[in-house]
């Protein structure tokens, strides 16, 4: 689970990256070196990378962190509660060979 998270930010991240800097080379014209609002916009094009390389490192630890505690309550219930998950996986099995046998 927690790798196709950390699949999806990287490939949206370098979705993103590519198109910053396709934007950058738009703005690196030296026609365009006289007009100090370029400049400007290009700070702000690097400060919003930045940004969101920062936000997609601390989405895919969140995502991570929590799929590690859920692991860990799931952990934890089976050791605590072991017959109840048993019959549970009893019962599912049965369902499962029960659809299965009619077909």
């Amino acid at each position: 689970m927690t790798a196709s998270v950390s699949d999806t930010v990287s490939t949206s991240q370098g979705e993103l990256e590519k198109l910053v800097s396709d934007l950058r080379g738009l703005l690196s014209s030296k026609d365009l070196d006289t007009i100090p609002e370029i400049k400007l916009l290009r700070q702000r094009i690097d400060d919003g990378m930045s940004n969101v390389r920062d936000s997609a490192v601390r989405a895919a630890q969140e995502a991570a962190r929590q799929a590690k505690d859920a692991a860990l309550a799931a952990d934890r219930y089976a050791h605590d509660e072991p017959w109840r998950v048993a019959g549970a996986a009893l019962a599912v099995g049965a369902l499962v060979g029960f659809l299965l046998a009619r077909r």
